[in-house]
């Protein structure tokens, strides 16, 4: 009886399922490590990207930029354009004052030049102020006379105006001429000082004759 020779036996077969999972995963990781140690150049490298570190202004010089420059230079044409306008409603009020009232202003002055102490009519008289946003922020104070006598008369009335340390550092002079018996007067007299510092007003001298 002649041997029978041994089969030939094959190695069994790896499920395809496995090894396209196995491939999947190797080329899963394969991209991850390209996107933790590539860089951007390409040399495999990992390169971390610098932050940014602000300047040093102190070491700047030079004029400031043309933006900030045009806002400095507009508000200082807008500071100087109310300026003019406070300044001309100044000049259209004090206009305001007729000629034959800027008269008897001058008469007023001339009479009060050689009365001595106040005068013999500070009762008749009495100031009140105007609102500075009538008089283009001038100081202006209503001098209200009043003739109390039985006779006509006439008034002189001299006006001081007194810083806060109570320094006389203006003087104006008003009148009334030809009043009647009871009969009342309200000249204007009116400070040329700036706004600030804040005067007061005062009757220094009123003189009737």
């Amino acid at each position: 009886m002649s041997a029978r020779a041994p089969k030939a036996t094959t190695p069994p077969r790896r499920p395809r399922a496995r090894t396209a999972l196995a491939a999947l995963l190797l080329t899963a990781l394969g991209a991850t490590g390209l996107v933790a140690c590539g860089g951007d150049d390409g040399d495999g490298a990992a390169s971390a990207r610098p932050t940014p570190t602000p300047p040093d202004t102190a070491s700047f010089s030079g004029s400031p930029a043309p933006g900030l420059s045009s806002l400095e230079a507009s508000a200082r044409e807008r500071a100087s354009a109310a300026a003019s306008s406070a300044s001309a409603r100044a000049s259209e009020f004090e206009a305001s004052v007729s000629a034959e009232v800027k008269r008897a202003n001058d008469a007023a002055q001339k009479q009060l030049k050689n009365v001595d102490g106040r005068g013999n009519a500070t009762t008749d008289v009495s100031l009140t102020g105007k609102p500075r946003a009538d008089t283009g922020n001038l100081l202006a104070v209503v001098v209200a006379i009043t003739n109390r006598t039985d006779d006509t008369a006439s008034y002189a009335v001299q006006v001081d105006f007194r810083d806060p340390d109570g320094k006389v550092v203006e003087t104006r002079f008003v009148g009334a001429e030809d009043l009647g018996p009871g009969e009342r007067a309200e000249p204007v007299a009116i400070s040329r000082k700036p706004p600030e510092p804040r005067l007061t007003a005062e009757i220094a001298k009123a003189q009737r004759y």
